[in-house]
C-alpha cells in the first residue's frame, strides 16, 4: 500500500515509506538550516562565540605577552569582560581573570579604566 504526502521542505508528493518526510538529503538539509535560522540562538552558542571574541581580542591586543590598553577601546570592539574561562591569583593577590591562555586585569590609573594583559605562564600551574 503507498502512501502520498508531501516533503516538508519543497512540497513535492512523496512515494514510498508512510513516515517519510524528505524527498531527498538536500531537502531535509535545507529544512534543518532553516528550522535552525528561526530559532532564538542557543545559549552555549551565544557563550562560546563570546568567549572566542574575547580570546581574539585579546590576542590581537597582546602581541608582546604583556600590554595595557584602554578599556574603552577593547569594549568598542566587542569584548565583554563577564565572560572568561577561569581566573589565575598573583602573589600580591591581583585576579586575573583568563580566556583560555590570555588573561587580563582592570586597573584605574588616572582616572581611565585600563586591562592590564597577559599570557598564560607555566609558573601559573603551581
Amino acid at each position: 500500500m503507498m502512501f502520498y504526502k508531501d516533503c516538508l521542505y519543497c512540497n513535492k508528493e512523496l512515494k514510498g515509506r508512510k513516515d517519510k518526510k524528505f524527498c531527498d538529503p538536500q531537502c531535509k538539509s535545507a529544512y534543518q538550516y532553516q528550522q535552525s535560522q528561526e530559532l532564538p540562538e542557543r545559549f552555549y552558542n551565544r557563550v562560546d562565540n563570546q568567549l572566542k571574541l574575547n580570546r581574539r581580542l585579546l590576542k590581537n591586543f597582546n602581541k608582546a605577552g604583556k600590554a595595557t590598553v584602554r578599556a574603552e577601546q577593547l569594549i568598542a570592539e566587542g569584548f565583554n569582560p563577564n565572560f572568561f574561562t577561569h581566573y589565575w591569583k598573583n602573589t600580591k593577590g591581583d585576579v586575573y581573570l583568563f580566556i583560555y591562555e590570555y588573561g587580563f586585569l582592570k586597573r584605574t590609573e588616572n582616572n581611565s579604566e585600563k586591562y592590564v594583559l597577559i599570557q598564560w605562564q607555566d609558573y601559573m600551574d603551581k
